[in-house]
C-alpha cells in the first residue's frame, strides 16, 4: 500500500517520469525512492506535477489540497507533504 511509504514526518518521496504512454504508480523496494510515478503529461509549466498530485490523491483516497509539494518542482525526484 502506498501509505506505507510515508515517513513519520508525513513526507513521501517519489520519482517521476513524464511523457509516458500511460499513468501508473509503481512500487519497487529495491530502489530508492521506492515509489515511481509515470505520467502522460509533459514536464512544462507544472503539468506533470499536477498529474502526479492527482494520481497520488486518488491512490491515497484524499483531496488534492491535502498534498503539498515540498521539494523538486523542476526535478524528477519530488517530495510531498501528505495531509497538510
Amino acid at each position: 500500500m502506498l501509505s506505507d511509504y510515508i515517513d513519520a514526518r508525513g513526507l513521501l518521496t517519489v520519482k517521476v517520469t513524464p511523457k509516458a504512454a500511460r499513468n501508473l504508480i509503481k512500487v519497487d523496494e529495491t530502489k530508492a525512492p521506492s515509489v515511481h510515478i509515470v505520467v502522460t503529461s509533459v514536464p512544462e509549466n507544472g503539468k506533470a506535477t499536477e498529474m502526479v498530485i492527482k494520481l497520488l490523491a486518488k491512490e491515497l483516497g484524499m483531496a488534492k489540497s491535502q498534498l503539498t509539494l515540498r521539494r523538486g518542482a523542476t526535478s524528477r525526484i519530488k517530495v510531498f507533504k501528505i495531509g497538510e
